[in-house]
C-alpha cells in the first residue's frame, strides 16, 4: 500500500534536513585529521570507507595524541561496535536482501538509525533511511575535503579552537541519553561516570587510546554482570521488560 504523498514528503524532508545538518561536522573531522598528520586524501578515504563520525574522530584523536596505530584502530572499533547492534534492528525493519543488504550496512550509523526506527512500515522506513543516509554521506565527504584543505591555511587561533570541536560534538551526542526521563537513567549515569573515571585515571599511565579501550571493556563487563532490570527472584516467575 502506497503511503500518502504528504507523509512521504515529510519523511524525506526530515531525512535530508538531518543529513545536511550533521554532515557539516565533516569540516571539523577534515581539519582535525590533517592537524593529526594525515593528508587530504587520507582524510577523504577515511570518510568514504569508514563513514562513522565518532570512530573517525577517535582514530585521528589517538594519532594526534601520539598513540600507535593499534591503539587508534582499537578505539575506533570499540566505538563502532554500536553500529552492529543498530544493524540487527534495521535488518528486520528495512528487509533488504542480497547486495542491497550489504550496501545498506555502510550507512547504518546513529543518525540514520534514529530517523528510520521511528517510522511505521517498511516503505517509510526505507525512505527515511535512504534520504538521511545519502544526504549525510554526500555532505560528510564533501565537507571532509573542505575542512582538510582549509585547515592548511588556518592560523594558530583557529587551530586551537578545533581542539574543542570534537569533545563538544561528543557531549552533544551523549547528553540526550542522560536527560531526565530516559530509560534506566540512574544506570546510564553510573556507567557514563564510571567509564569516564576509568579513562581519566589511566590516561597518565597508558599510551593514548588504550585507556578508552580498557574503560570500554570494563563497562561491558559491568553490564554483563548486572541482572536484567525487572527480573523476578522467583525462578518460576516471569520478568517484565520494555516492549
Amino acid at each position: 500500500m502506497r503511503r500518502p504523498t504528504s507523509e512521504r514528503a515529510r519523511v524525506v524532508r526530515d531525512g535530508v534536513g538531518l543529513g545536511a545538518a550533521v554532515g557539516l561536522y565533516g569540516v571539523a573531522f577534515g581539519a582535525t585529521a590533517t592537524a593529526a598528520g594525515l593528508s587530504v586524501w587520507q582524510a577523504s578515504v577515511l570518510s568514504l570507507l569508514m563513514f562513522t563520525g565518532a570512530s573517525q574522530f577517535a582514530l585521528v584523536g589517538v594519532l594526534a595524541a601520539g598513540g600507535g596505530p593499534f591503539a587508534a584502530v582499537g578505539s575506533a572499533l570499540l566505538l563502532g561496535t554500536r553500529n552492529t547492534i543498530y544493524g540487527v534492528r534495521l535488518s528486520e525493519l528495512l528487509s533488504y536482501r542480497g547486495w542491497w543488504r550489504i550496501a545498506a550496512a555502510h550507512w547504518v550509523i546513529d543518525e540514520t538509525t534514529a530517523v528510520t526506527v521511528r517510522e511505521n512500515g517498511t516503505q517509510l522506513a526505507r525512505l527515511a533511511f535512504v534520504s538521511s543516509g545519502s544526504t549525510l554521506f554526500l555532505f560528510w565527504n564533501l565537507t571532509t575535503v573542505a575542512g582538510a584543505v582549509g585547515a592548511q591555511s588556518f592560523g594558530p587561533v583557529l587551530q586551537a579552537a578545533l581542539d574543542s570541536v570534537v569533545p563538544a560534538a561528543f557531549l552533544a551526542l551523549l547528553w540526550p541519553r542522560l536527560v531526565r526521563g530516559a530509560d534506566l537513567l540512574r544506570e546510564q549515569r553510573i556507567v557514563a561516570v564510571a567509564g569516564a573515571g576509568i579513562a581519566l585515571a589511566l590516561t597518565p599511565v597508558l599510551a593514548p587510546g588504550l585507556q578508552i579501550i580498557v574503560a570500554g571493556l570494563a563497562v561491558l563487563l559491568a553490564i554483563r554482570a548486572t541482572p536484567a532490570k525487572g527480573a523476578s527472584a522467583d525462578p518460576h516467575g516471569s520478568a517484565e521488560g520494555p516492549a
